[in-house]
């Protein structure tokens, strides 16, 4: 069992474009639960930007809480939700194992062991911190019709959209481009051996158009990329405000279908068979490919955190996934 108390270091979002490491205090391991202490984590851009600025509707508070997060929006939040760490003290049969878990940015925490999933064999601990934005992939995968779709474009080629485009290239040999403004993102479409394009450049009359970009430009170029009856699949999340959709021209004509995929449930498709648990194994599995190791950015120390936050989570700053060394 872990002593009495243990001292640990949080990140919390303390107020807009203001986070701070506070000190947090463990008390006795609870029955049930592992102690685990962080070696890598990484922050999700897209999300974490929102909450870093203030952005969460107000009637999305509920819905957005993830796991073992502390604290109420829009702020103080302790936020976050890529941790991998080594378990310290808990069951015989897990200590000193690597795991992933959906936990905040904290040096050392206290989770029951349900919630967290050892790696798999193949994939290094630094690689595992992908495993929430690769069940988010999976989920959109899941949640397209199988088999249907040959020629997928993926506007945004940030962390999801890259791993959205390489599980359609893997899981349905589909031929898959990515398009983005940034030309820089052709050499990480190389990496992973997908088709890149500018937005003016990129191939139209596609079946499936997946678009992760978050912004309305980026949306009106994956309503523009798509073919007759195509489906387009919207994984941004933009947070507060509105945001237009162009829903004239040939959106009705060519009998367009735009559909959301949002991994807080299970697809509809695999909902009655696989639990969250299952599904988050299955994206730590599919981490198995050196190639992924394009997304990741080089490290930040954790105690470096509210300096580099926001540099890291600017529009435009080119960091795909941010990782974070824990000391």
């Amino acid at each position: 069992m872990a002593g009495e108390h243990e001292a640990a270091q949080a990140l919390w979002y303390a107020a807009p474009g203001r986070a701070e490491i506070r000190p947090e205090r463990l008390g006795p391991l609870a029955t049930g639960s592992v102690r685990v202490r962080a070696l890598h984590g990484a922050v999700s851009r897209g999300t974490e930007a929102l909450i870093f600025n203030g952005r969460v509707p107000e009637s999305e508070f509920q819905r957005m809480r993830a796991p073992f997060m502390a604290g109420d929006f829009p702020f103080p939040v302790k936020y976050g939700y890529a941790t991998v760490g080594r378990v310290e003290a808990g069951p015989d049969d897990m200590l000193g194992h690597t795991v992933f878990t959906l936990h905040p940015h904290q040096t050392v925490f206290d989770v029951p062991a349900a919630g967290v999933v050892r790696l798999p064999e193949g994939v290094p601990p630094p690689r595992g911190v992908l495993a929430a934005n690769m069940e988010t992939a999976l989920n959109a995968v899941w949640d397209v019709e199988p088999g249907r779709f040959r020629n997928v474009a993926v506007v945004g080629a940030g962390v999801l959209g890259a791993l959205a485009g390489y599980l359609f290239s893997r899981l349905m040999s589909a031929a898959v481009t990515l398009v983005d403004i940034d030309p820089a993102r052709a050499v990480l479409a190389d990496a992973l051996s997908l088709q890149f394009a500018a937005p003016g450049a990129a191939p139209g009359d596609r079946d499936l158009v997946v678009h992760t970009s978050a912004s309305a430009k980026g949306l009106a170029t994956a309503l523009n990329l798509a073919g007759d009856e195509a489906t387009v699949l919207e994984l941004s999340w933009y947070g507060a405000g509105d945001v237009a959709v162009p829903l004239g021209g040939a959106f009705h004509s060519r009998r367009l279908k735009l559909i959301s995929s949002q991994v807080g449930k299970v697809a509809p498709s695999h909902r009655a068979t696989w639990t969250h648990r299952q599904r988050l194994a299955a994206a730590l599995e599919l981490l198995a490919d050196a190639r992924l190791d394009a997304l990741l950015a080089p490290p930040i120390r954790f105690a470096d955190l509210p300096a580099q936050l926001p540099k890291v989570l600017a529009p435009g700053s080119g960091v795909l996934c941010q990782r974070i060394e824990y000391p």
